[in-house]
């Protein structure tokens, strides 16, 4: 088995850990959560002497580690290149898992992604290798199950430039999504900076049967919580509920957890996760953990009396969760399989199911796997035709090579299933789907995270449901979405009607994981005569400039670029999908910028209008047109701006383009930190109605930006086109270092002045 990385660290971890939570216990006054204990214990000033206030404070932190994934470490990369330094201060990975786009099979798309994404390959490993950083090769898997296989460890504190990062609370982290330039921060040995969370308790008790699975309990605590639920807390699960699941179905739990807007979800130490660390060799790791197990897990008072230690107590009781299917086109929208199909009814959604996925990085363990593969030998043994296309994502080449190992590729090859490349793929757009009409109004089913229009296959009109691999499976047989496996039944070939059985499946492989190339490479001892080069005439990857400081002056007579009306996530801000190309290259990728977004004034995307010449056009030029003439502007936003996908570019673009600031009724965590770190005014206003006030011909200024100061508010007068005028009062939640940050232009620019000196 392969080597357990980082031992020594993850050692010098749990030897501090009995002092520090020792001292996070006298500061506080009263026992600890677990998520508490993990974060008082990764202080950067070490241990604790005082008590953070929830929501309230900014704290500063020492993360352990700290792992990117192809897209978004293309520029995370390109801006620690111009620091100077020599080499990584934490232990830090790369993982080629997002450039490789599903067609056909996952040999021919491996191939195609090592031609096409040839020079953004060569860049990651070669600058990895200059570093210090590890590097897993295109096709190694997707960067959560390789982190959760290989590096996650009980009680940990890591970020990832990826919002799924989260999905190793599953192994008892607290793993925290973030922008580049955090870990940009952290790889360059500052501290990483976090307002300290609420904190919500979910107690589960009971245990899952029949068909239910762990996504279940995420699908059902989205409908609770909702997408933006989470903000600004993190979730600890506990209980006896807990306890009875596996530790990937724990990841899987965490992992979804990006979809209520949570800073990051959490377990308790227990034996699941002993069982898992034994299964992919980490048996020393797991001794390790033994020794300290009584500070990986909440103390027991609190989790005797939850409503006094969380901001929010949920209770779900696993015997009687029902298993769910969540949207379309958010993953809130909860159904139970019992009220789904009178859903589709009701709805007129597309009853035809056209594709079924499973995988990817919330649903591809060894577990999920064999649960859906005990579904689809029924298909075979019960001589059913299955009706939908259906397409396997696994997570990783352990899991991929262990589960064609024990003849479960071969089950779904037999039932027609198509085995994709161990990647992102469909997930995150990376789908060549197989259509004949690309804006035809259909559904499709995934045990993926995400579901919001468009994102899949770029298709406005496909209906995207959330649920977990099993019901994807049985529902991809029936080829339609009014079938619920638990009570239907279907007619097979011969005529015969006949029911699927329970869904059965093994939380590890019984002969042990195996792979005979697992997809790593060590870097180098001494990176410095390592040669990172970036071609001037690429159009792939670019080296940054750094941004222009304020100049210290109000910003007036600004325009408003769009008015944003609805959700705006991510990928309606920066997409994905073709787009993933030009992930390195900031000028090229602009030109993407809030092309999905809807704009309140036509009800139409990526046409504005332009102050300047009053033509209407696309959103990327009219904002190149502003720079080029100097004209300021901002952009306004509606709830939950920026939610989705931590992706920095959504920031880094619109600063790119030289938009001044970003006005909304509230933001995503990660994107209002992105806008901060990249010198951006991020604004939310105090009185939501006066979202209403801003008109199309709107000019602005600020009037106070010049006493810009902790706690307090800015003025920005709204200047209308018949004279009159409204004055906006807007929150901020900059403290003095973020502020510095704004003036200087970038937190960037800071790290590089101190790097020289």
């Amino acid at each position: 088995m392969a080597q357990i990385f980082d031992l020594d660290m993850i050692q010098a971890v749990y030897d501090r850990y009995p002092a520090r939570v020792a001292a996070a216990r006298k500061a506080v006054g009263k026992p600890l959560t677990l998520t508490e204990k993990i974060l008082y214990t990764h202080l950067w000033d070490g241990e604790a002497n005082t008590v953070f206030g929830r929501g309230k404070d900014y704290v500063d932190f020492a993360p352990d580690r700290v792992a990117m994934q192809d897209a978004t470490a293309q520029m995370a990369l390109l801006q620690f290149k111009t620091t100077g330094r020599k080499q990584v201060a934490v232990p830090s990975t790369v993982h080629c898992d997002h450039l490789i786009q599903a067609r056909v099979g996952a040999k021919e798309d491996l191939k195609e992604a090592l031609l096409k994404s040839n020079e953004v390959f060569n860049f990651l490993e070669s600058i990895s290798n200059k570093y210090g950083i590890g590097f897993w090769k295109p096709g190694a898997g997707i960067i959560h199950q390789v982190v959760l296989e290989q590096y996650a460890f009980p009680g940990g504190l890591m970020i990832g430039t990826d919002s799924h990062t989260v999905n190793a609370g599953g192994l008892g982290m607290v793993a925290i999504g973030v922008g580049g330039a955090d870990a940009c921060d952290v790889m360059s040995g500052l501290a990483w900076e976090l307002k300290w969370p609420k904190i919500i308790g979910v107690k589960l008790t009971g245990k899952l049967s029949g068909w239910a699975s762990s996504k279940d309990v995420i699908l059902k605590v989205a409908g609770i919580l909702t997408v933006k639920g989470g903000t600004g807390a993190i979730v600890e699960y506990f209980g006896p509920g807990a306890e009875s699941l596996s530790c990937t179905g724990k990841g899987t739990i965490c992992n979804m957890g990006a979809e209520i807007g949570a800073t990051t979800s959490t377990f308790g130490y227990d034996d699941s996760m002993r069982r898992y660390l034994k299964g992919t060799g980490r048996t020393e790791l797991a001794d390790m953990a033994d020794k300290v197990a009584e500070h990986l897990n909440g103390d027991p008072e609190v989790y005797a009396d939850p409503e006094k230690y969380f901001d929010q107590v949920i209770e779900l009781d696993l015997n009687t969760l029902e298993p769910h299917v969540n949207g379309p086109f958010t993953p809130d929208l909860a159904w139970p399989i019992s009220k789904f199909a009178a859903a589709v009814k009701e709805n007129n959604w597309p009853e035809e199911l056209e594709v079924g996925l499973i995988g990817s990085c919330t649903n591809s363990s060894y577990e999920d796997l064999t649960r859906s593969a005990s579904i689809a030998q029924q298909a075979v043994d019960k001589k059913l035709k299955v009706k939908s296309e259906f397409t396997i994502t696994p997570g990783s080449e352990q899991v991929r090579y262990t589960a064609e190992r024990d003849g479960i590729l071969e089950t779904f090859d037999k039932m027609g299933g198509v085995v994709l490349a161990n990647a992102c793929g469909p997930c995150i757009g990376q789908w060549a789907r197989h259509t004949n009409d690309p804006n035809r109004k259909n559904s499709i089913i995934t045990s993926f995270n995400r579901n919001f229009a468009k994102r899949n296959d770029g298709n406005p009109n496909t209906h995207a449901f959330v649920a977990g691999p099993e019901i994807v499976t049985a529902m991809a047989i029936a080829g339609r979405l009014s079938f619920n496996p638990l009570t239907d039944e279907l007619v097979n070939e011969e005529g015969v009607k006949v029911k699927l059985d329970e869904p059965k499946g093994l939380e590890l492989p019984p002969q042990g994981f195996d792979v005979k190339d697992a997809g790593f490479k060590a870097p180098a001892s001494d990176g410095a005569s390592v040669e990172v080069i970036v071609k001037p005439d690429s159009e792939r990857l670019q080296l940054l400039e750094p941004f222009a400081a304020w100049n210290g002056k109000n910003i007036t007579d600004a325009v408003v670029l769009i008015k944003a009306k609805g959700k705006c996530t991510t990928d309606h801000i920066s997409m994905a999908g073709p787009w993933l190309r030009y992930r390195g290259h900031l000028d090229n990728i602009s030109n993407n910028t809030l092309i999905g977004a809807t704009n309140a004034f036509n009800g139409e995307t990526d046409k504005v209008k332009n102050q300047l010449t009053g033509e209407y056009g696309a959103v990327p030029a009219m904002q190149r047109d502003y720079k080029t003439k100097g004209q300021p502007s901002i952009i306004v936003g509606d709830h939950n701006y920026g939610e989705g996908s931590s992706r920095e570019h959504a920031a880094m673009q619109p600063r790119f383009l030289g938009v001044s600031a970003v006005l909304v009724k509230s933001f995503a965590r990660i994107h209002e930190t992105n806008l901060k770190k990249q010198g951006m005014l991020a604004l939310t206003f105090v009185n939501e109605a006066d979202y209403d006030k801003i008109q199309e011909d709107d000019r602005i200024d600020f009037t106070d930006l010049t006493s810009f100061a902790p706690n307090k508010p800015l003025t920005l007068v709204f200047k209308h086109k018949d004279g009159s005028s409204d004055t906006i009062m807007c929150n901020q939640t900059y403290n003095e270092a973020q502020i510095g940050w704004f003036k200087a232009g970038s937190a960037l620019n800071i790290i590089r002045e101190a790097q020289k000196g």
